[in-house]
């Protein structure tokens, strides 16, 4: 029998005590000490808190699906299953994205030495069987995604140590030693909450049509491979009184259309087979939308404003192949692209190039580098090319639209140098006497939009002896081309986070240059990169934050790892007009999940 005696009392209850002193519990994470929202905030100010419930929205869907878990390698995930159907530990509104409010949890644990992260579950938590969301499935969502789901979460939740169970409601994630990393926290409140005893006899890292049983608003109803799928609102929902879900959600039931083909939506639009159609090629938008039912209004056309970091879109080189890898090979492909004569010609004017991997952030990289950010930089001087901190990055620019012929010229004098010439015609590389040749790969669901921008691109490199093909691919074929990095120049667009932080490794980062299914389709291998991206995680200070993002930014142009392409600074939606959506004057962009049904 162990003998416990009143010593060892008073110590565990000092310890004790020392062990809450260093506890911080908070209905919130908030990155900076700063966030918007009160503590007994309502509803967010972006949403309508009494939207009328009921009705149903059909929306399209582009490409195709075999497997409802996004979380693994194999297989195409289907569009929104688990935004509807599953649940998160914290949610981040489009106007204070540097703030995690609750969710799954209802307070969070942040000690002062930062050596962990706790999540305190809410008592009313439940999957669509009644189930309650425990501190177990919250452990076996983050193992089964580290342990079974694609390698890229390995890289991205790198710096978590373990996950514990500390009772059925609170579940802690500890950092490993030394860890700095601000962002952290926030991150871990972002991944999709599983029931464990749903998986008990499934297979995690396998594709699967059995859909996942989740904690959302949302059912899945009923589906069809590659045709559609449907989803049914959870009269027993738990969260839907939540103040970080009240005015979202707000249709009975929401259908996802699969299309190939982007323009094949807009007479899908006007048969009534969907309701809203987000338009993505400018000159549709122009002149494909002239007909009676946007002139009576039945069908309304609508640009949003948003404060979105713009999508980095781009054309894509993949460094591995050696005639991509020297960087001056790459400017003077960059060289041949005519963004000026496709903006005035295709676009109407509608686009603003591209400028930065960070662009509409205010955290771009311009000028030449200073304060901050040039003592960063200074660290890495002799790893560096001097025209970092000597010249302004600049996009290539053609002063005479219709006459590329100063840009061509420099091309060919920066292949000369990159010792290349022509021979026959053709522009060879002198040391293996291989002619420049470059496929460019697309998808179909955009594939009809490119063929026109493509074709002057391929005109200006003939012109200077390169050889360059376009194909357009079935989405599911050319994921598995980009996924074995089986292209030379693919089309390819990033999300960019208003808070870039632990997906940088995952877009630029060298371990993630080796990993098929990553995002670092490039296939970059650069340690300033890999430290810069290190700075930023584990900036402390907002200063430092910005300019290590700043810092990334320059040394990424510098390289020449993509060709910009373009972004539109408004959101074109077109919907039939009978849904309300709110009235704010908080730029969101499309967020067809505040909407409702005007009549039911």
């Amino acid at each position: 029998m162990k003998i416990i005696t009143l010593s060892s009392v008073l110590l565990c209850v000092f310890g004790c005590w020392l062990n809450l002193a260093e506890a911080k519990i908070s209905n919130r994470i908030a990155l900076y000490g700063q966030s918007k929202y009160s503590n007994n905030f309502q509803a967010f100010n972006y949403v309508n808190p009494n939207a009328p419930q009921g009705g149903k929205m059909v929306l399209p869907a582009y490409g195709t699906f075999d497997n409802f878990n996004p979380y693994i390698f194999k297989g195409v995930a289907a569009s929104f299953v688990p935004a509807l159907t599953m649940e998160t530990l914290g949610f981040s509104p489009v106007d204070d994205p540097f703030t995690v409010y609750p969710l799954l949890a209802e307070k969070f644990d942040l000690p002062t030495d930062k050596s962990y992260v706790g999540f305190i579950l809410n008592s009313k938590a439940r999957f669509a069987d009644g189930s309650p969301v425990t501190a177990d499935d919250v452990v076996f969502s983050f193992n089964a995604i580290m342990e079974k789901g694609s390698p890229v979460y390995k890289m991205y939740y790198a710096d978590v140590d373990r996950v514990e169970k500390i009772n059925d409601r609170e579940v802690r994630f500890y950092f490993k030693e030394g860890t700095e990393n601000k962002e952290l926290p926030m991150i871990l409140a972002q991944f999709h909450i599983f029931s464990a005893k749903d998986w008990e006899n499934r297979e995690f890292d396998k594709p699967t049509l059995q859909v996942p049983l989740g904690s959302g608003p949302y059912v899945v109803e009923d589906f069809q491979v590659n045709k559609y799928v449907s989803f049914k609102k959870n009269p027993n929902y738990w969260g839907k009184n939540l103040p970080t879900r009240r005015g979202f959600y707000n249709f009975e039931q929401i259908r996802y259309d699969y299309y190939q083909d982007t323009t094949v939506t807009l007479q899908a639009l006007f048969a009534g087979n969907i309701d809203v159609r987000e338009e993505y090629i400018a000159k549709i938008w122009m002149t494909g939308y002239d007909n009676e039912l946007i002139k009576s209004g039945k069908i309304k056309k609508e640009t949003i404003e948003h404060n979105n970091p713009a999508i980095l879109q781009n054309f894509a080189f993949n460094i591995r192949r050696a005639k991509f890898q020297d960087r001056r090979v790459r400017k003077a492909i960059d060289l041949a692209f005519n963004y000026e004569w496709a903006n005035e010609k295709l676009f109407y004017g509608q686009y603003k190039r591209l400028y930065s991997y960070f662009t509409n952030t205010g955290m771009e990289a311009t000028g030449l580098p200073t304060g901050r950010e040039l003592e960063i930089l200074q660290t890495y001087k002799d790893q560096l090319p001097d025209d970092v901190f000597t010249e302004p990055y600049q996009i290539t620019v053609n002063e005479e639209i219709n006459n590329p012929r100063e840009n061509l010229k420099k091309a060919v004098s920066l292949l000369k140098e990159a010792g290349y010439d022509f021979v026959d015609g053709k522009m060879t590389n002198l040391a293996t006497g291989e002619p420049l040749e470059i496929e460019v790969l697309s998808n179909s669901a955009n594939g009809a939009t490119f063929t026109k921008v493509m074709l002057p691109f391929i005109e200006n490199l003939r012109k200077i002896g390169i050889k360059a093909v376009f194909r357009n691919l079935e989405v599911n074929i050319f994921k598995n081309r980009l996924d074995n990095f089986d292209f030379d120049m693919a089309i390819v667009s990033y999300r960019v986070s208003q808070l870039p932080g632990n997906e940088q490794r995952e877009y630029w980062g060298s371990e993630a240059a080796d990993m098929n299914g990553s995002n670092n389709v490039i296939g970059i291998k650069n340690p300033v990169v890999d430290a810069l991206i290190k700075g930023l995680v584990a900036a402390q200070q907002k200063e430092d934050y910005v300019a290590y993002v700043k810092a990334l930014d320059r040394v990424l142009l510098h390289e020449n790892y993509m060709i910009f392409q373009w972004y539109s600074p408004v959101e074109r939606v077109a919907y039939w007009d009978k849904f309300g959506q709110p009235q704010t004057d908080i730029k969101t962009g499309f967020e067809p999940f505040t909407w409702w049904a005007k009549e039911q």
